[in-house]
């Protein structure tokens, strides 16, 4: 009886790759907003200001680090916890494919929220006269804190791997 629940609760873990799999639709879906975001400006591009292009500009990147993110959580996600890819050494293949852990994953991903929350941050900022100041410090302080976390997640993970280390 107890191996079939130990077999059941692991062959569960394949409940996963669905969901692995959808985000590569989250992906082209993203992918869509972005293109029609460049269709959008192409025409009006001579017509804008320097911190109207800069704003679109900011928003592009900010779907690229999204982009990023989610190519990121679906391969080393499906890699720890379904099963490895199983690619060769194809020339294509990306060099950090099997060497992201949990840890250094939840680290990864708290630095790309940071990285996006400042982007947005920035955006907020170039458009600072249109918001209300109150929602700007609230912008901020929400920033703040996801600095902090990703600080402390990184400060744990390596707190856990010294401590595993002796």
């Amino acid at each position: 009886m107890e191996q079939f629940f130990e077999r059941t609760m692991y062959a569960s873990r394949w409940l996963l790759a669905p969901i692995y799999l959808g985000l590569s639709a989250a992906i082209f879906l993203l992918a869509v907003k972005f293109f029609q975001e460049l269709i959008h400006v192409a025409p009006i591009i001579l017509s804008m200001t320097e911190s109207e292009l800069i704003l679109v500009i900011l928003s592009l990147v900010d779907m690229a680090l999204v982009g990023g993110l989610l190519v990121m959580v679906m391969f080393s996600g499906y890699e720890n916890f379904v099963s490895r890819l199983d690619i060769g050494e194809h020339e294509d293949k990306l060099g950090w494919l099997g060497k992201l852990d949990s840890g250094t994953l939840k680290n990864k991903v708290a630095a790309s929220i940071v990285a996006i929350s400042s982007i947005h941050l920035l955006q907020i900022f170039m458009n600072a006269q249109n918001i209300d100041n109150e929602k700007i410090m609230w912008y901020i302080i929400l920033h703040l804190t996801f600095v902090v976390s990703a600080f402390g997640l990184g400060y744990l993970d390596r707190v856990t791997r010294k401590s595993v280390g002796n």
